[in-house]
């Protein structure tokens, strides 16, 4: 039957440029919730063809894409495959496919969130009335992307067995298979030998500083296990820029000025990071891992509210002291608006709500970044 269906799609001899041919499977178990793997293979009674794969059909035109005939519908497992695509599944050679989406290539909201507290820090540190140093906020996002993925290789090496159990993460590279913890460690020395050539740029303060942060980076997965506040030592973690920015700039730390914004990057994490957290609450629970989502349960919105407002606060008392001029405050009240608008209209029940107010932070390190720009040239 199968051996019909492909010889009948062969004849298609100009195929649109989305046309799609399916194969498909006549078991009645559900297809994987998985990424499917690169090849034309099967797996069990089921045959498989990869999205993009053609080249399994020699002359075969046609985009394969993935459906199955079962007791449920075929037209949502479709539509879940089509929208769980990113670039990396698109362009990235089908080797370096599972190193990319381990280290969240594909995901870079993690990397805005490491990386705009590093931008505040150096634009704050700038001279009044000029620029910012380019080359610093060039070096620095480099590093949030090399560290934001060591990070990530770390957290899944550790997490490798609770990321099986549960629905978000069972398709991570380690947890689905497509790497090995061996492969992870060697991906994990070239991330760390990369961050280190981007480190040795900076000055001996600034390489002590951020040396001593892969301390926090590496046991940050374990927090979930040992405390119901793994999001504020995550905030530790994530903020560690700011301190790492102004160091690079002025080589020492004004308290004043970087205690205040370091506070306030640890709430905005507990803000953001309490929302992402609710999506997995329920595998939390059956798992035995720990969140301030589980913590605050029916009392989140206040958490979070009082959180968002000691965050604003603190960024306005550090650039009272880094004498930002009045453009800077101005984005204050724009950012408080998002960061209200976030909490007042988050619905906590709801993954896909939870994860769109998530990605919306990173317009709230936008908003604070472009103040503090135009603040410090406006001072």
């Amino acid at each position: 039957m199968a051996l019909a269906i492909l010889r009948a799609a062969r004849k298609l001899r100009y195929p649109t440029p989305l046309s799609s041919i399916y194969l498909l499977s006549f078991s009645s178990r559900s297809p994987s919730p998985c990424p499917l793997p690169p090849a034309f293979t099967t797996q069990g009674s089921n045959w498989i063809a990869a999205p993009r794969y053609s080249r399994a059909l020699p002359g075969f035109p046609q985009i394969l894409s993935f459906a199955s005939i079962s007791s449920s519908s075929g037209t949502s497992e479709k539509e879940r495959v089509r929208q769980s695509r990113s670039w990396v599944d698109i362009y990235l050679p089908e080797s370096v496919r599972p190193y990319a989406l381990l280290a969240r290539l594909d995901k870079p909201i993690g990397t805005w969130l490491l990386a705009w507290p590093c931008m505040w820090s150096i634009t704050m540190a700038a001279n009044p009335g000029e620029l910012p140093d380019l080359k610093m906020l060039a070096l620095f996002g480099c590093g949030a992307v090399l560290l934001r993925g060591a990070g990530c290789t770390v957290n899944d090496l550790l997490d490798r067995d609770i990321d099986k159990k549960v629905e978000r993460t069972k398709c991570r590279p380690f947890a689905s298979g497509a790497l090995t913890p061996f492969q992870g460690l060697c991906f994990l020395g070239i991330q760390l030998l990369l961050g280190l050539g981007i480190l040795l740029q900076l000055n001996y303060y600034s390489i002590f500083l951020g040396a001593s942060s892969l301390l926090l980076v590496f046991s940050y997965p374990l927090m979930k296990r040992l405390t119901f506040w793994p999001q504020a030592y995550l905030g530790l973690t994530f903020n560690w820029g700011v301190l790492l920015g102004w160091a690079a700039i002025t080589g020492s730390l004004d308290p004043a000025i970087t205690l205040p914004l370091y506070t306030a990057g640890i709430c905005w994490t507990l803000v953001y990071d309490t929302i992402y957290a609710h999506q997995d609450k329920e595998d939390d629970l059956k798992v035995g891992v720990k969140s301030t989502a589980l913590r605050f349960g029916s009392l989140t919105d206040r958490w979070i509210a009082g959180f968002g407002a000691a965050s604003i606060c603190s960024l306005a008392l550090s650039g009272y002291y880094a004498e930002l001029a009045w453009p800077y405050y101005a984005s204050l009240i724009a950012a408080t608006g998002h960061l209200g608008w976030q909490i007042l209209t988050v619905d906590l029940s709801s993954r896909a709500d939870c994860n769109r107010k998530f990605v919306s932070n990173k317009w709230f390190g936008a908003i604070v970044f472009s103040g503090i720009l135009f603040g410090r040239l406006a001072s």
